[in-house]
């Protein structure tokens, strides 16, 4: 009850419909990469992927959650939390909902609630009033150091809202947060410069549509072509090098062409 008095937002289930979309095997590059894991065994490491509209930023982001929740899984000192922003969503995801959301992500593994959300909830409910910024920064740094180590995925960071200056506001605690405790952050943006300014001193990997994902992609719904096509791998071969070679890094091209 409290968990969801802090944040209503399930991104359990957005994460879970991610990778239903995602064709087997894809995404491996990103794993693989030397910037990836670099990230990955140093903490305090922040990893920003920027592209290009419609290359795969959401989708390759539920990727790295997938494999650090396999990894991890059997360890519970280990804290992982992630979030999706979405425009369209930017009234439920001012700064206080986003840490409110990494506040809960962290504790639902802890065998029992920390006193500290107790405290926080215990302050607010007979006010009905909500937590603000600072108050989530703060127990949110308590929570922390119950972890040996945190993970933090943003994805779309582009896409929080801004209006209010929410953005700015949360970026500046999640550092905070990630001097205190040598959290492990990876965000992925669109190439704005008021946001590429704010992560110009962190590991940089542009995120786009590998040949290689795009072929196991269009292996995988070769059946959607027409019979024709499906009954010849020379112009299964043929569609392939050319659907390649027009997409130019956006997943959302080579959808496209296959429809």
């Amino acid at each position: 009850m409290i968990l969801d008095w802090l944040n209503p937002i399930d991104y359990a289930s957005q994460q879970s419909d991610f990778m239903a979309r995602r064709q087997e095997g894809t995404g491996q590059w990103l794993l693989e990469s030397s910037k990836f894991q670099d990230w990955l065994r140093n903490s305090g490491q922040t990893l920003f992927c920027p592209g290009i509209p419609g290359a795969g930023k959401t989708v390759l982001p539920s990727i790295v959650v997938d494999y650090l929740c396999k990894s991890f899984q059997d360890n519970t000192t280990i804290g992982i939390a992630y979030l999706y922003c979405n425009f369209q969503q930017q009234a439920e995801q001012k700064a206080a909902d986003l840490f409110a959301s990494l506040l809960k992500q962290l504790s639902q593994r802890q065998s029992s609630l920390p006193d500290s959300i107790k405290s926080l909830h215990h302050n607010h409910k007979h006010k009905r009033t909500r937590p603000t910024v600072n108050d989530m920064s703060r127990v949110l740094q308590a929570v922390a150091t119950l972890h040996s180590r945190i993970f933090i995925v943003i994805d779309a960071l582009d896409e929080c809202q801004v209006s209010d200056g929410s953005r700015s506001r949360f970026l500046s605690n999640v550092f905070s947060l990630q001097t205190r405790c040598r959290a492990n952050l990876l965000v992925t943006s669109r190439f704005l410069p008021e946001i590429t300014e704010r992560f110009k001193h962190a590991i940089t990997l542009e995120i786009r549509a590998s040949n290689e994902d795009v072929r196991r992609y269009l292996n995988g719904h070769m059946f959607q072509l027409p019979g024709f096509v499906v009954r010849s791998p020379e112009l299964q071969e043929e569609a392939t090098i050319k659907i390649i070679q027009s997409v130019q890094g956006m997943y959302v091209a080579f959808i496209i062409c296959m429809r």
